[in-house]
């Protein structure tokens, strides 16, 4: 089995991505989690450049980490300083990180153009700098800025780049397609005669995704040598990202005849977790169709899909979710079929036969629903409590019913910002309760004034949080006169301590729809910790 180094640079090049921010203590929980993982080096920063990523280095000195050693990043050496005398250097060495990486010009263009300085002396600042560092870290990385489009313009200079970086005891030499531009066959050419020029190199591979072709790019430079691999979780990077890790790691592990190794044994199941908990530290939005990890990598909508899924899930899935740690859905919607309602159904441990009337009763339902506009692929949670309520079991009951709510939107001047207050009454076990609350905007308030009527006696509503929501128009719906009043779609995702769900709610007016998806998502929590508590009971029983 062939090992392969993973080199996680999420912590820098990913933070380059415009819509990624990431403060010192973020960092520190993504490192930590990189390093539950099992990847073996994280990138940390380029503590030359920022007190945010200086601070990091001050910080994770105070954990011990299982698995992955710290990167410290930076550049050759300017060319008016000594390398023992240059600040970028010097940084490298305060941060106590055990690796340096730095990247140096291979692109006799950017040798004239960006570095100004005559070949050969781009040639000293690349040997002079590994060298003062060899002396001072655990190991030194050489990354080869630009080296494909380098290559392609001069292959003779680009490798007398690489051989002044090995020849100072660089311990890998890393290829990058800074550009994101070249395409496998220029990969797996350069890669090859780079091993021919340096036979005994560490090769190594960074690839950007601007041809939509990182992943790729990666895989070929493994298959024709390469050892060490570096990108992001989740393909964050500059302009189109980096290579997505999540999609090269379990291709590596789990695609090639030729078994390559990429963490420690049992971790490739830990992916889906760490590439979602990443996503939620640095605020960004989970992309569901992201492969393996995705929330849709294994969902099944299509009725003849669903029907084969059920005899066996090999017909439509390429690997076995659990093996990255992802599970499979099969998804409600205009498209399904009996088999859809037979396998949710199933899910939630009833075993029913696809010709029962409830089934066919069901589906019908459903799509008579879906031809309103309710988006139940996307609406797990209220698909949940649709079936559970169509078969009367499982606790799903009325926690509460609604009497009256009332929502007042007023603004006291132009320049004053909307007030919005709702009074809801609703009555909970025998008892009305009768409450007011303000908010930001009319489904805010609603939300808070329901919660707070419910709070006494549902207490654990107060784990629950609002994390998205969506509005949208359904288009080839009837719009009335002046053009406001179409039928509109209302997605709420809701959240506690243990899951994340989703309800939906249609109607010509957002606040009835709003209302509707947010009764759902209430419901589903109540219902969620009954069904728990209930486990729990009978367990003690048992």
């Amino acid at each position: 089995m062939k090992r392969i180094a993973i080199y996680d640079t999420t912590l820098r090049d990913g933070t380059q991505a415009e819509d990624i921010n990431l403060s010192t203590q973020d960092k520190i929980k993504i490192a930590r989690k990189l390093d539950d993982l099992g990847v073996k080096y994280i990138e940390g920063g380029w503590p030359a450049s920022n007190p945010t990523d200086q601070a990091f280095f001050q910080e994770i000195a105070n954990y011990a980490l299982e698995s992955a050693l710290i990167c410290a990043f930076g550049s050759t050496h300017h060319p008016k300083h000594k390398p023992e005398s240059d600040p970028n250097l010097r940084a490298l060495m305060e941060t106590g990180a055990p690796v340096a990486t730095i990247f140096g010009k291979t692109w006799d263009l950017h040798v004239k153009d960006a570095l100004r300085v005559e070949p050969e002396r781009n040639l000293e600042l690349i040997h002079d700098s590994v060298a003062f560092l060899k002396t001072h870290f655990k190991e030194v990385i050489f990354d080869a800025e630009h080296f494909f489009d380098g290559f392609k313009a001069n292959p003779d200079y680009a490798i007398a780049t690489l051989a002044q970086a090995f020849q100072a005891k660089a311990n890998v030499l890393v290829l990058c397609d800074t550009n994101g531009g070249a395409l496998p066959h220029e990969v797996r050419a350069a890669v090859r005669a780079v091993k021919k020029a340096l036979p005994k190199a560490k090769l190594g591979i960074h690839a950007h995704n601007d041809s939509e072709l990182a992943v790729a790019n990666t895989l070929a430079a493994v298959r024709c040598g390469a050892v060490h691999v570096q990108g992001t979780m989740n393909g964050y990077g500059e302009r189109c990202g980096n290579a997505n890790l999540c999609s090269i790691i379990p291709n590596l592990e789990l695609k090639f005849e030729d078994k390559y190794r990429c963490l420690p044994a049992h971790k490739l199941e830990l992916m889906t977790m760490v590439s979602a908990y990443i996503s939620e530290v640095a605020n960004a939005r989970m992309f569901n169709r992201q492969p393996f990890v995705g929330r849709s990598a294994f969902a099944h909508k299509g009725g003849i899909h669903v029907s084969a899924v059920n005899r066996n899930a090999v017909l439509y899935e390429h690997i076995d979710p659990s093996l990255v740690g992802n599970k499979q859905r099969v998804l409600l919607s205009e498209l399904a079929g009996r088999s859809n309602i037979v396998n949710l159904a199933k899910r939630h441990g009833f075993h029913m036969d696809k010709d029962e009337p409830v089934v066919k009763g069901l589906l019908a339902e459903l799509k008579k629903k879906a031809a309103l506009g309710y988006d139940y692929a996307a609406a797990e949670a209220s698909v949940e409590l649709l079936l559970l309520r169509k078969l009367a079991r499982r606790g799903v009951r009325d926690f509460f019913t609604l009497i009256k709510s009332h929502v007042m939107d007023s603004k006291e001047s132009p320049d004053d910002e909307p007030r919005s207050e709702a009074t809801v009454m609703v009555e909970v076990e025998g008892v009305e309760a009768h409450t007011a609350a303000l908010g930001h905007g009319p489904v805010n308030a609603l939300d808070n004034a329901l919660r707070k009527a419910l709070r006494p006696f549902y207490p654990r509503l107060d784990e629950m949080k609002l994390m998205d929501f969506k509005v949208r128009v359904l288009s080839g719906t009837q719009v009335r006169p002046g053009g406001t009043a179409s039928t509109v779609r209302v997605l709420i995702e809701s959240a506690d301590k243990d899951s994340t769900w989703v309800t939906v709610g249609v109607s010509f007016n957002i606040i009835e729809a709003s209302w509707q998806a947010l009764i759902d998502s209430v419901t589903y929590k109540l219902y969620k910790d009954e069904f728990q508590k209930r486990i729990v009971s009978q367990s003690d029983v048992d």
